[in-house]
């Protein structure tokens, strides 16, 4: 084993490998993601920046592990997981669900004297302690399905195939289960800059719901809104990752020319 480029925890998936890279910008997929979920604005991202996405146990490459469904036991094994990464600057940025286990994972690092990351990057979620908690785990599959249907990050022939169907609800309800039930740390303000990302028609998160972030951190706080709905980082990936690459000091038009080949 190269000390100098250790193996990647089974909890991070890295698309690209970029070690000159001067930032790592760590990604929390929504209840239900997964590490390719957040895949087609990542390859957009300049050279100076590599993107690893957690990937949660029972879905895609980890359909057989056990599924995890408190945040503390997704915190730890991320915190866990970032740790042998902090030999450079790192970004948080996590969607729905991710943004808040994003917050709860810069809060963990501060209490295990980690390096801080530089930004959190909070998307189409309230801060964590405004958020509605919902009871949608508790419901049956009809509804279950209808929810996703209504945030519109589910292809409908994925839901309309009951095999498929059965498999991608059985982690989704999961998922849910962890959010709904989370309490979040009541903890002091972060000292870190969050960006806020939207959709300006996402029902999950107003501009009004965004400034709720204004209370997790003494740092500033930035909202920007985008064009569509919940799941607006796919619909408008060439704009996110241009934002993300300013916010980390970037050239957003440094970017690879070839899109991979390879999912």
């Amino acid at each position: 084993m190269d000390p100098q480029h250790p193996p990647l925890s089974p909890w991070l998936r890295r698309p690209r490998h970029r070690p000159q890279a001067d930032v790592r910008l760590i990604c929390l997929p929504h209840a239900g993601g997964s590490a390719s979920s957040l895949r087609p604005w990542q390859y957009l991202l300049p050279s100076g920046i590599e993107a690893l996405t957690v990937q949660y146990p029972g879905r895609e490459d980890r359909f057989g592990d056990p599924m995890v469904d408190t945040m503390h036991e997704v915190v730890d094994a991320v915190v866990n997981a970032l740790d042998p990464l902090t030999d450079r600057p790192y970004a948080l940025l996590g969607h729905s669900m991710g943004s808040a286990v994003a917050y709860e994972v810069a809060v963990e690092a501060r209490r295990r004297s980690i390096p801080a990351p530089v930004r959190l990057f909070a998307s189409g979620r309230p801060a964590p302690h405004h958020a509605h908690r919902g009871d949608v785990h508790l419901r049956d599959d009809a509804h279950l399905a209808a929810d996703l249907t209504r945030l519109g990050g589910t292809p409908p022939e994925v839901l309309a195939d009951e095999e498929l169907r059965t498999a991608v609800l059985r982690y989704v309800r999961n998922d849910y289960r962890l959010i709904e039930t989370y309490h979040p740390t009541r903890a002091k303000p972060l000292d870190i800059p969050v960006h806020v990302l939207i959709g300006a028609q996402d029902p999950e998160c107003s501009v009004e719901a965004a400034a709720t972030w204004e209370t997790t951190t003494t740092r500033e706080v930035t909202t920007e809104v985008f064009p569509g709905g919940h799941f607006f980082l796919a619909q408008q990936r060439r704009r996110v990752a241009a934002t993300i690459a300013q916010a980390l000091g970037q050239d957003p038009g440094d970017t690879a020319p070839t899109w991979p080949s390879t999912p």
